[in-house]
């Protein structure tokens, strides 16, 4: 059987694919749990990319089978619990993410991108949740703080409300793409020279950014934590010394 989500790392960037481009890579239970599961732990990984396979999709959100045992409004609220533990867990990842989006992200594959840390992506990228024409579900609480986090909460009720799809340009002009790229191919080589040149800052400074991010969003505890985790770290006395006397530093995340 092949497996439905690949991951493997090279020169120091972990790259997760979903891999089911006969089913547009919507994703099955089992393809989310391997997802927290690599957040949790990337390995060596100093940086990572999620892309789909192909180019006809990112992830067209979760495979519709998943549905068909649910039985009770907990199934439901159960499910939605599953997934906001799976993008929280990509949130809380200790390196940076980067969604290269190529073709349909929509759904559970939005949600996906947009829990990630920057987003870059093709010129044939739509994002959207059409689900007010499609199953008639909703977004849990933390999948809408998240994109009202990123584009507004007035957009977000467009987008829900049309079902509308966002082309790319659409997408960068409303905050949720950073970058867009002419095609695939200039799509992949932009996400590695993006994820390299993050993987080469310091690491700790990354992960603080990407908490106090959440915390804030969330209105979680402040930050005093995260001022000691940078400041007393052997990387903090590194990047001194290197300053100081003119080199590059050497980041160690520690």
């Amino acid at each position: 059987m092949t497996e439905e989500l690949l991951y493997d790392i090279r020169d120091g960037i972990g790259h997760i694919v979903l891999n089911r481009p006969h089913a547009r890579n919507a994703l099955t239970f089992p393809m989310y749990e391997r997802l927290a599961e690599i957040a949790a732990n990337p390995g060596g990984a100093r940086a990572l990319i999620l892309t789909g396979m192909g180019d006809k999709a990112f992830a067209a959100g979760t495979d519709i089978a998943q549905f068909r045992a649910f039985a009770t409004a907990e199934d439901a609220i159960g499910y939605e619990a599953k997934l906001d533990r799976v993008l929280g867990a990509l949130e809380r990842c200790a390196v940076p993410t980067i969604a290269a989006v190529a073709g349909a992200c929509t759904g559970g594959g939005a949600g996906i991108a947009a829990a990630c840390d920057l987003r870059i992506a093709a010129a044939n990228a739509r994002f959207g949740f059409p689900i007010a024409r499609t199953l008639g579900n909703c977004l849990s609480m933390g999948n809408i703080a998240r994109l009202s986090a990123l584009i507004g909460p007035a957009r977000v009720a467009d987008m829900i409300f049309t079902a509308r799809l966002l082309n790319a340009q659409e997408a960068q002009a409303a905050g949720l793409v950073g970058e867009v790229l002419a095609d695939p191919e200039a799509l992949a080589a932009r996400a590695v020279e993006l994820a390299t040149l993050v993987a080469s800052h310091a690491p700790l400074t990354l992960r603080a950014t990407k908490e106090a991010l959440r915390r804030l969003r969330d209105n979680l505890p402040p930050d005093e934590d995260l001022i000691r985790l940078c400041y007393t770290s052997a990387d903090f006395k590194e990047g001194m010394e290197a300053f100081l006397t003119k080199r590059p530093p050497v980041w160690r995340g520690q």
